[in-house]
């Protein structure tokens, strides 16, 4: 708990995020009035580490531009507004503007009409809330792949989203958190053709895990066994919008598709045919499986198991 309370934004720090919510509102209103400024991603969905840069997507409605056209316009109008480093990153697989905020020393990103990452920031903020032991497994998981250098998925490992996904999956199979997408909705979106539907009033769920007593070290060690040994990497796609796993031929994820290999797979909760896995290819999937082995075996054996854990991954000669 105390590494997890290390990793935590201070009230400070949120509160300086709002700050900066509130001003880059303002300045972009005053010429689209009708668009809104949105928090997303870790720094929205309280699974976000202190000191990280926070992602901002702004929902605009307008037709006569395209994207490149309006990231250009804003990075014009930040410009107008004592803020620094601006660049427009219009190339980019997800077109961006990058800027600092002197003020509250906040690095930024917005990008322009991500509304389905929107949403998953919405849910899995609800998630959060449901149950007090999923925060801190998520946090400790996220720290562990950094430590251990497999959480890059330029390098073919997992992205910090895909272990928050991960642990949800798992605490779902403890019975610990509900399936929100199988319950009646509360919430009902469309964005992008994909239809985001679930019950929200995550408040009237509270206790729902509360017969498992399973402790903060358990439910971790738990969590590397099962992707140690107990996931069957062959057949098996894990989708919490079900609340189990689902099989591979089902989703007709059982061969490399262009560069996508679904070697461990991991289905989004909304835009379903999007494996957060993909990017593992045959390397890293043994890097991966073996680093769940290590972490499983120092949990189940080590008597001072958060030292050993967390030790920075050193690559080999032959790796270097």
């Amino acid at each position: 708990m105390s590494i997890f309370e290390s990793l935590v934004p201070s009230d400070e720090e949120i509160s300086k995020q709002k700050q900066l919510l509130a001003t880059l509102s303002r300045l972009i209103n005053k010429e689209w009035p009708n668009s809104k400024l949105y928090l997303y991603g870790s720094c929205a969905n309280s699974f976000g580490f202190s000191n990280s840069d926070i992602d901002l997507c702004l929902s605009i409605d307008e037709k006569e531009m395209s994207k490149v056209d309006i990231i250009l316009k804003l990075a014009h109008i930040l410009h107008a507004g004592n803020l620094r480093n601006i660049q427009a990153l219009t190339r980019a697989r997800v077109p961006i503007v990058k800027l600092m905020d002197p003020n509250t020393g906040l690095s930024c990103d917005i990008c322009v009409n991500n509304l389905l990452a929107v949403v998953n920031t919405k849910l899995l903020r609800d998630y959060s809330r449901i149950d007090k032991r999923l925060r801190p497994l998520a946090f400790i998981v996220k720290h562990w792949a950094k430590s251990r250098c497999v959480n890059e998925t330029y390098q073919g490992t997992l992205s910090s989203y895909a272990y928050v996904i991960m642990c949800i999956h798992y605490l779902q199979s403890q019975r610990i958190l509900p399936c929100l997408q199988e319950m009646e909705p509360t919430y009902y979106v469309t964005v992008d053709n994909n239809i985001c539907a679930y019950f929200d009033q995550v408040d009237k769920l509270n206790g729902f895990g509360a017969q498992c007593k399973d402790t903060l070290s358990r439910l971790l060690w738990g969590f590397f066994r099962y992707w140690a040994y107990a996931h069957n990497y062959t057949k098996d796609v894990i989708s919490i919008r079900t609340g189990r796993t689902i099989s591979k031929n089902m989703k007709d994820w059982t061969r490399r598709i262009g560069n996508d290999r679904h070697l461990i797979c991991i289905e989004d909760p909304f835009e379903t045919s999007h494996d957060l896995g993909r990017v593992v290819d045959n390397r890293s999937i043994w890097a991966l499986r073996e680093e769940f082995e290590r972490a499983a075996e120092i949990l189940h054996l080590d008597p001072n198991p958060s030292i050993t854990l967390f030790e920075p991954y050193v690559p080999s000669e032959a790796e270097t």
